[in-house]
C-alpha cells in the first residue's frame, strides 16, 4: 500500500496524514529562503494584472470602452484563471456582487465557479491512486473519461461505485498549496505595506483578515476536512426538509480526493431548468437565506462560499450543497449578540445596537458610543428607508465605508467570512430578483426565534426587546407577531406553551410583573393593547386546539410554577 494511504479499513476517517495549517510565521521563512520563486511569482503577478489594467486604460484613452467591453470583459476572467486560485477565488465573490461589477463582467465572472480549464486526466488518475492506493478502475466501476466540471480547487468525475452508487469525484490540482503558500506571503506583505497609507481602523486588521482567508484557504484544500464538515452539516440539518447534503464515502476519500454521493440539479441562476421542474426560483432563495440564518444563529457552523457553483436546487424543490471546503464556527455569544443586533435594527435602538457593536469587536470596549449614536441612526435610519424590505447590505456597505472614516469603526477578521456569506448570499438573489432583501425575510426567522424562547439566550433577548426602560412595550410585542406571521411558518399554539411554561417558572418572575404593571399602568386596564394582539393571532387558537395545548401545560406544570400563577396575582 501506499505511504499516501490515508483511509483506514472500516472505511472512518483518517487519523494521521500530510494535513498542514496555515502558518503566515512558517510561511515567511520559508520564503525568506527562496527568495527567487517570490520574486517569480509577484513579477508573473504583476505581468498579467499589469497587462489587463494597462489595456483597460488603453480603451479608456481611445475612447472604445463602450465597444470593448465584452472583450474586456473576458480578459479579465482569463488573467484571473492563469494567476491560479488564490485570485480565482477573488473573482469567485466578485461574481456575486452586481452592485459592485458591471453586467457585461458579472457574466464572465460567474464562469469562474464551475467552468474552469481542467488540468491533464492522467495527473487526475494517478493523484487518485496516489491518495487512495488504489486505481480508479480499482475503486469505480465506472469513471467519466473526462471531468465534468472543473473549478478553482480541482474537477468533478462522474462514477458508479462497485457496490452500484452513483458518485461524484473531486480531484485536486496538482501543486495547488506551493502557488497558494506564494500568494498568500505576497498578499500579506503587500496588505502590511498599504495599511499604514489607510485610516486606522480601516488598514488595522488588513493583515488579520488575509491571516482569516489564508487560514480558510488551507483548510479548504484538505479534502479530509471537507469530508468532515459535510458530515457536521448534514448533521445540524437533519430535521430541514428543505436542504439536502450529500453522503461521504469516506473508504474512497482522501486528502486530495473525495468521494460523495451524486447530486442531480440545477444551479440557482439556472432559473429555465428550475421553473421547468415546476420549482419557484424564489422560493429556493428563500430557502437558501433561512438556511444561512441558522448556520449562523442556530448552529454556529456556517457554508462561507455559497456562491452559485456551491448551491443547487433539486426537482423536488429542495435546495443542496455541494461544497465545504470554506466554513467557519461562532460561539454561542457571537450567535446571541447578533440576533440580537437584528432586532435592535428594525426597532431603530441604536444605541442599543451600538453596544452589539462593541460586544461583536466591531467597536473597541472603551469606546465612547455617545457621539456615534445620531451617525448611527443618519446611516442606518437612511439604509432601512420606510419599510424593512427597502434594507439591503449593499446600501449599508456604501453608507457604512463612509462611517468608518470618521468612527473608530473596524472591520475584525472573524467577522470577515461572516461578511462574505452574507453579501454572496443576498447578491445571488439581487441577480434572480432586484427587488430582493435578506432582512425582510432575515426578521420573521429571528422574530419567530426569540417568541419561541427555546433557550435562556434567547428568552433575554427577547426580555430586552419587550421591556425597555423598565416598561413593557406593547408595541414591540405587537410588531414581532406581526412580522414573525408573515412567512407562514410560525406555529403559535407550540409557542403559547412554551411561553406560558416560561411565564409560570421562576425564570419568568421578572416578566410577569412587567406583564401585570403592563396591564394596569396609569390605573387602568389596557384591554385595546389585549385586544389587538388577540386579533393578530385568534385565527389560530381554535377550541379544540387550545385545549390540547391546555392540556399538556397543565401536565407538565410543577409545584413552584402553581405558586407563581397563584402570586401573579399580587405582582410577585
Amino acid at each position: 500500500m501506499s505511504q499516501h494511504q490515508f483511509v483506514s479499513d472500516d472505511g472512518q476517517p483518517p487519523r494521521r496524514g500530510r494535513s498542514q495549517r496555515y502558518d503566515p510565521q512558517a510561511i515567511a521563512k520559508y520564503c525568506r529562503y527562496r527568495p527567487w520563486l517570490v520574486f517569480w511569482r509577484a513579477f508573473t503577478i504583476f505581468w498579467y494584472l499589469g497587462g489587463f489594467v494597462l489595456r483597460f486604460l488603453l480603451d479608456r484613452w481611445r475612447n472604445v470602452i463602450e465597444k470593448n467591453k465584452l472583450r474586456r470583459a473576458a480578459d479579465l476572467r482569463q488573467t484571473l484563471t492563469r494567476l491560479g486560485t488564490t485570485f480565482i477565488k477573488v473573482g469567485q465573490a466578485l461574481s456575486t456582487r452586481p452592485d459592485l461589477i458591471q453586467k457585461d463582467f458579472l457574466v464572465e465572472l460567474v464562469k469562474l465557479q464551475d467552468r474552469l480549464p481542467p488540468f491533464n486526466n492522467a495527473t487526475a488518475f494517478a493523484i487518485i491512486e496516489e491518495d487512495l492506493g488504489r486505481t480508479p478502475e480499482e475503486i469505480y466501476r465506472e469513471i467519466s473519461p473526462h471531468p465534468i466540471a472543473a473549478a478553482s480547487l480541482g474537477q468533478v468525475y462522474q462514477a458508479v461505485l462497485h457496490s452500484g452508487e452513483k458518485v461524484a469525484v473531486k480531484v485536486q490540482r496538482p501543486n495547488l498549496r506551493p502557488t497558494i503558500t506564494l500568494d498568500l506571503h505576497l498578499m500579506r506583505w503587500a496588505a502590511s505595506w498599504i495599511a499604514p497609507w489607510l485610516p486606522l481602523n480601516i488598514g488595522h486588521d488588513l493583515t488579520l483578515i488575509v491571516d482569516e482567508f489564508g487560514a480558510k484557504l488551507f483548510e479548504e484544500i484538505d479534502y479530509f476536512n471537507e469530508a468532515r464538515n459535510a458530515e457536521i452539516f448534514a448533521t445540524n440539518f437533519r430535521d430541514d426538509p428543505t436542504v439536502k447534503v450529500p453522503e461521504i464515502y469516506w473508504r474512497y476519500t482522501g486528502l486530495r480526493v473525495l468521494t460523495l454521493e451524486w447530486i442531480d440539479g440545477f444551479k440557482l441562476t439556472d432559473t429555465e431548468s428550475i421553473e421547468a421542474v415546476g420549482v419557484d426560483p424564489n422560493e429556493v432563495i428563500k430557502i437558501g437565506v433561512i438556511s444561512g440564518l441558522k448556520q449562523l444563529l442556530e448552529f454556529g457552523f456556517f457554508h462561507a462560499d455559497p456562491h452559485p457553483g456551491n448551491l443547487f436546487a433539486l426537482s423536488d424543490g429542495r435546495m443542496a450543497y455541494i461544497d465545504f471546503g470554506m466554513m467557519d464556527q461562532l460561539d454561542e455569544y457571537t450567535k446571541e449578540t447578533l440576533a440580537a443586533s437584528v432586532v435592535h435594527l428594525i426597532n431603530r435602538d441604536f444605541y442599543q445596537l451600538a453596544d452589539d457593536f462593541k460586544a461583536l469587536g466591531f467597536l473597541a470596549s472603551d469606546t465612547d458610543i455617545t457621539p456615534i449614536i445620531p451617525a448611527l441612526e443618519k446611516v442606518l435610519g437612511n439604509a432601512m428607508g420606510e419599510k424593512v424590505k427597502d434594507f439591503n447590505f449593499k446600501t449599508i456597505t456604501d453608507e457604512f465605508s463612509e462611517l468608518m472614516y470618521e468612527y473608530p469603526f473596524r472591520v475584525p477578521a472573524k467577522f470577515s467570512l461572516i461578511i462574505r456569506s452574507l453579501i454572496t448570499q443576498e447578491g445571488l438573489a439581487l441577480t434572480l430578483d432586484p427587488e430582493f432583501s435578506i432582512v425582510e425575510i432575515a426578521y420573521p426567522y429571528v422574530a419567530q426565534r426569540l417568541l419561541r424562547g427555546e433557550s435562556p439566550a434567547m428568552r433575554r433577548r427577547l426580555l430586552e426587546v419587550l421591556i425597555q426602560d423598565g416598561k413593557f412595550k406593547w408595541e414591540r410585542l405587537e410588531n414581532m407577531l406581526a412580522i414573525a406571521q408573515t412567512d407562514g411558518n410560525l406555529n403559535l399554539l407550540p409557542t403559547a406553551q412554551l411561553g406560558l411554561q416560561y411565564l409560570l417558572s421562576e425564570e419568568g418572575r421578572y416578566l410577569r410583573q412587567q406583564v401585570l404593571l403592563a396591564l394596569t399602568e396609569n390605573d387602568r386596564l389596557h384591554t385595546q393593547e389585549v385586544q389587538r394582539l388577540w386579533d393578530l393571532v385568534k385565527d389560530e387558537f381554535q377550541p379544540h386546539r387550545i385545549f390540547d395545548v391546555a392540556w399538556n401545560t397543565i401536565k407538565e406544570i410543577s409545584s413552584e410554577q402553581v405558586t407563581a400563577l397563584m402570586t401573579l396575582g399580587h405582582g410577585k
